[in-house]
């Protein structure tokens, strides 16, 4: 099974998310830049409010892919203490690091989200999205980064995911939905007919569009 696009993947994933259709306590999330297409369609689907949740990996120096911790909006930081400790990094390193970071989500936020406020997430049902997930590290740092925001619930939802990755992330999330999880995975663009990267003016015109339906919004069946 192939989706067309991460439009027809984000209606699919949608199909399993119905039980949160109208329900006010319900806000979308999408992790830029695909993650935000497929979160668009769900929360046009579910009626609910759609916002981006930005996430950094703060790189290991010299070792940039292994992340010792993550930054999130609203000065969220998440460390990983086996990768810090295993490796010496001191504190210094790990401070210029997420200033680096936090600069560049700042700027990525404000790229996307434009003036607009953030959307309210304690208390509430937070369904997190992504176009896939392969190795599930960067899903796993925004939900710690996510529950730091005290959202009541987190649900985990994606079109494919890695057999491997939904068993990592099933102890990390309140409940994970996928549609398909294929065994071998290779490759989240693998299980799409269209895996064009999407630009940031893309993102921010869905935002925008998912800003300007009415409270309980969009109600196409």
């Amino acid at each position: 099974m192939r989706y067309r696009d991460r439009t027809e993947a984000g209606q699919r994933l949608a199909e399993r998310l119905l039980d949160y259709r109208d329900r006010p306590d319900v806000v979308v999330l999408g992790l830029p830049r695909g993650g935000v297409v497929v979160a668009h369609e769900v929360a046009r689907r579910l009626h609910a409010p759609l916002d981006v949740f930005v996430v950094r990996k703060l790189g290991a120096p010299g070792q940039e892919e292994l992340a010792m911790g993550a930054i999130a909006g609203g000065g969220v930081r998440v460390l990983n203490p086996a990768v810090v400790d295993l490796w010496g990094i001191p504190a210094s390193v790990i401070e210029e690091v997420t200033e680096q970071e936090q600069r560049e989500l700042e700027r990525r936020e404000t790229l996307y989200r434009g003036t607009r406020a953030p959307l309210e997430l304690e208390g509430r049902t937070a369904i997190l999205v992504d176009d896939g997930i392969a190795t599930g590290s960067t899903m796993r740092a925004a939900v710690a980064a996510l529950r730091k925001h005290k959202p009541a619930r987190i649900i985990v939802a994606t079109p494919v995911a890695a057999p491997q990755a939904c068993e990592l992330l099933a102890g990390e999330a309140d409940e994970l939905v996928c549609d398909f999880t294929p065994d071998p995975f290779y490759s989240v663009g693998l299980w799409y007919e269209d895996f064009t990267q999407n630009t940031d003016e893309e993102i921010r015109d869905l935002l925008e569009r998912a800003a300007e339906r009415p409270s309980g919004a969009a109600r196409s069946p």
